[in-house]
């Protein structure tokens, strides 16, 4: 069995209100950053993780997210990276 560092980012849904990401996006206007369209305010965890194989690693994230790491309703996830340790 190997040992992966898994990277995983999650994030509101497109469409749902991010008053988190309003906020900042606000402040960065405020500070002269007009070009910024949107901000989005998620969460980015690193896991390391006991598995067989890369795709192991990537399908035990996977299922975590689902039913823990992320909120099905209101939250997507991508799974950024997954390497060996």
């Amino acid at each position: 069995m190997t040992r992966y560092r898994v990277a995983v980012h999650v994030v509101p849904r497109r469409g749902l209100l991010d008053p988190q990401g309003k906020a900042v996006a606000d402040a960065l206007h405020t500070l002269g950053f007009a070009g910024v369209a949107s901000v989005h305010v998620g969460r980015h965890l690193v896991l390391e993780i006991d598995a067989h194989s890369e795709s192991d690693a990537r399908e035990q994230t996977s299922n975590m997210c689902g039913r823990l790491l992320a909120n099905p309703v209101t939250e997507d996830f991508e799974i950024a990276s997954v390497s060996a340790v």
